[in-house]
């Protein structure tokens, strides 16, 4: 950790980097029109003046954006990273220097600077919260719920010195949320059901113009990109095991399938299942698909998808790689118990010994398309953080007027967002004529 940990508005790698992460934070602005307009509007509307703005993001050039559109709408924004290794350091510096952004990311720190600067984010008294994964969330209805226990030990002990009304004011002091990812509104909707949520959440990820191409193109085009920057692996010939056909599953399979792959997808969902195997992939159990894949990636959102039995009978040098949130879809517990390792063999590759073979994990089972990439192309984040703006300008609006709940954003901005960003690729599209509109209004009206 730096010295400008803990009292001091940030805790950076170097801010000597800042004038590269600006140039790489200049170039995704090019590819990102839609949040371009938002922020030259939040500049002259200010809808979030008055408002302090904690934000649990992935730190890249394209959350950099994001951050400084906030600001320019009048927020008082810190940020922290959602991945201890997704961080891009020079554009945490950037954001420093150049923008006098309250930035707590360090790429590569470990568990508890992960948590320092979770709780340095907190410590900022939001009113608002952006989520990717619901860690905030999370540990304020730990703080809220008092089960202090279950924090991680830098949290816990500052919440500790916390007076109970502190506590309760800086819960109640939160208006709403937004959340990113599919895993976090899985965690939030879990909140909801149990009746635990404090404050209402706007599901981003739910938002059309996010998940469908996000989910689908983002994730699809960036985790190939991470395995092939980790391993300059031929895809072509190779059989590569696709867990879970999700919007991100479907992405990925059809990316790998163009490189030439021959891909398997894994499914508990039957109508998932049903979709992939129409869709001409091959689909099978774990069981069987760890036997003949070479390369294997987790796009599920839960926990042990590939367990110990399954990389037991795995091929000889059989890749194994994560594209969910969390780090939790690869048993690598069971695999440090069974095997030997891990030895680094290359930049986020580690080799594993197990009943005398040789397999191979990529960046600790975190997301590949982070760790050993940059993520999403900015044309695509463009629409998701399009989604997180307006979200947090809803929320400000809004929050106090919504239940406990997690909802998705109006159907009219997802639509407004998606109008601008065919606008900006130049593309038109048709409008309903007036016979066509009373066509479709009417019961009455058929051959």
């Amino acid at each position: 950790m730096t010295a400008a940990a803990h009292s001091a508005p940030h805790d950076v790698k170097d801010l000597g980097l800042a004038a590269a992460g600006r140039r790489r934070t200049e170039w995704a602005e090019r590819s990102m029109p839609v949040l371009r307009q938002i922020r030259e509007r939040f500049a002259a509307e200010r809808p979030l003046a008055g408002r302090r703005l904690s934000a649990c993001l992935h730190v890249t050039t394209e959350t950099a954006n994001l951050a400084v559109a906030l600001k320019a709408g009048g927020a008082d924004v810190a940020l922290c990273a959602s991945n201890p290794l997704s961080t891009q350091d020079d554009v945490a510096a950037h954001l420093v220097k150049d923008h006098g952004l309250k930035v707590f990311a360090i790429k590569g720190e470990d568990h508890d600077t992960y948590y320092d600067h979770l709780r340095a984010a907190l410590a900022h008294r939001p009113d608002i919260t952006m989520d990717d994964g619901a860690d905030l969330v999370g540990a304020l209805h730990m703080i809220a719920l008092n089960r202090l226990d279950d924090l991680a030990p830098p949290v816990r002990r500052w919440v500790e010195r916390l007076s109970a009304g502190e506590r309760q004011q800086l819960v109640a002091g939160v208006i709403g949320s937004t959340e990113e990812t599919t895993t976090g509104v899985i965690r939030l909707k879990a909140m909801a059901r149990d009746g635990v949520l404090q404050f209402p959440v706007v599901a981003v990820n739910d938002s059309d113009t996010k998940h469908l191409f996000d989910n689908r193109y983002g994730t699809g085009q960036s985790t190939l990109d991470g395995i092939l920057r980790a391993t300059n692996l031929l895809i072509a010939g190779s059989t590569v095991v696709v867990a879970g056909y999700g919007w991100c599953g479907r992405g990925f399979a059809l990316r790998a399938r163009g490189a030439g792959a021959n891909v398997i997808v894994t499914e508990i969902d039957p109508l998932k299942a049903l979709e992939a195997q129409m869709d001409g992939y091959r689909v099978l159990p774990m069981a069987e698909a760890a036997k003949v894949g070479d390369v294997f990636v987790t796009l599920t959102g839960n926990v042990h998808v590939i367990r110990l039995e399954h990389m037991r009978v795995m091929k000889e040098g059989a890749i194994i790689a994560n594209a969910g949130h969390f780090n939790v879809e690869i048993d690598l517990d069971g695999l440090q118990r069974a095997g030997e390792g891990p030895v680094p063999v290359r930049d986020f590759v580690d080799g594993w010994r197990l009943d005398g073979k040789q397999l191979y994990v990529l960046a600790d089972g975190r997301l590949v398309n982070l760790a050993a990439a940059e993520g999403h192309p900015a044309s695509v984040m463009d629409m998701s953080f399009a989604n997180q703006a307006l979200a947090a300008e809803y929320v400000a609006r809004h929050g106090r007027e919504l239940g406990r709940a997690v909802h998705r954003i109006p159907r009219e901005l997802d639509q407004e967002i998606a109008r601008l960003k065919l606008q900006a690729m130049g593309v038109g599209i048709d409008a309903l004529t007036p016979e066509q509109q009373k066509y479709l209004a009417s019961w009455d009206l058929g051959t």
